[in-house]
């Protein structure tokens, strides 16, 4: 590790960091040290740093605003790479909108908005990188990722850099062909939006955003939705309905806002939420039958 990080530093790759707290980077604000925390200053710095960690054959893994994200306590073993603001670049040709895997979602939307530029409003509220919700085909308010990509722009595990079709992505709800068939890097995407009336684009924009700080804790420490909808079903009723709102265990909270989120009141560690999260599995199989799959990622040592 010592030789790669002193290479990382010689190359100039960004910020490269020794046993760096990833509380410091997850919006749960929980999470121990990682090995290595890089985040690169460019794309082609993030492609030379890929190029070292497969030569000195370090376990890596990929993180974007850190929200979606549950990092042990006793941290990540390797590299962690942090897409930021080397990769949040944008371009507008016309009815294209071009991005890197660093920009901000909410602020994609909200930019795009005012530009009377409509196919992105229902992500006026969801918090992450344009990277990670490509990743996890990110959505809400009845529509997702897959609805305007046109491309992205990959850098695989291999080394290989490809251009990626909608339809190679084998999107479905919340997953897509990186998250297990072909792990890869979402450098860039491409979103095909369509013109529309500016002041009913932001209008919907900012509703979104209103809902958003309506019904869920996003002023509390939270990583997002903790489980996928078991659809018909949605899993935040059924969390409600068990009467689990307000479920604590340790520092971890099921919140009385929305039950699918889980908070942490101010001390929570990733253990206390495993745990919270694997009750009200128990629960919710014991009542329904029904299995709840995490839609938060778990990362790290366990």
């Amino acid at each position: 590790m010592n030789g790669l990080y002193s290479k990382l530093i010689e190359l100039n790759v960004g910020k490269v960091l020794k046993n760096e707290t990833m509380a410091n980077h997850t919006t749960l604000k929980i999470g121990g040290p990682a090995d290595l925390f890089i985040e690169p200053s460019s794309i082609d710095n993030l492609i030379k740093t890929m190029e070292l960690i497969r030569q000195y054959d370090i376990k890596w893994t990929v993180i974007g605003r850190g929200s979606n994200l549950l990092v042990s306590d006793r941290g990540i073993e390797g590299a962690v790479i942090k897409l930021g603001q080397g990769l949040a670049s944008l371009e507008i040709n016309g009815l294209e909108v071009r991005v890197g895997g660093g920009y901000s979602l909410i602020s994609l939307a909200t930019l795009i908005s005012r530009k009377g530029l409509s196919g992105l409003e229902f992500a006026s509220g969801i918090p992450g990188s344009v990277g990670g919700a490509v990743y996890m085909n990110a959505g809400a308010h009845g529509s997702d990722i897959s609805k305007v990509l046109k491309s992205a722009r990959i850098l695989f595990a291999d080394g290989t850099i490809e251009w990626i079709e909608n339809k190679e992505m084998e999107f479905s709800y919340r997953t897509s062909i990186l998250q297990k068939k072909r792990p890869g890097i979402v450098l860039e995407a491409v979103f095909q939006v369509v013109e529309g009336d500016r002041e009913k684009i932001f209008a919907a924009v900012q509703k979104y955003k209103d809902y958003r700080r309506e019904t869920q804790p996003w002023d509390h420490r939270c990583a997002g939705s903790i489980f996928r909808n078991p659809l018909p079903e949605y899993a935040g009723r059924l969390i409600e309905e068990a009467g689990l709102k307000g479920y604590s265990i340790g520092g971890a909270q099921v919140s009385e806002k929305h039950a699918n989120f889980i908070v942490n009141t101010g001390n929570a560690t990733a253990d206390d939420v495993l745990k919270l999260i694997q009750h009200i599995k128990d629960v919710i199989y014991k009542n329904k039958n029904i299995v709840m799959e995490t839609e938060v990622e778990i990362i790290g040592r366990m």
